[in-house]
């Protein structure tokens, strides 16, 4: 895998995946392989959305000076 693949790309191969692996016309062995890649796209996706979720800070107007606060769901 791409080490350095951006989000969308890994969704769409994530994507691309999930679809040959539902319809069900591969192989077994092509189909564990497809499996591993996808669990690899996966938890190279969570990586990024970790790196992502980091950098997103919310800054807060508070008179005359800034206050900054991390990011929460």
């Amino acid at each position: 895998m791409e080490e350095n693949i951006n989000f969308e790309n890994a969704i769409k191969k994530l994507e691309d995946i999930a679809n040959e692996l539902e319809n069900g016309d591969l192989p077994l062995e092509k189909s564990v392989e497809k499996f591993e890649e996808g669990i690899n796209l996966s938890k190279r996706c969570n990586k990024i959305l970790e790196k992502a979720e980091k950098k997103i800070s919310i800054l807060i107007s508070d008179g005359d000076k800034l206050v900054e606060e991390n990011f929460e769901n």
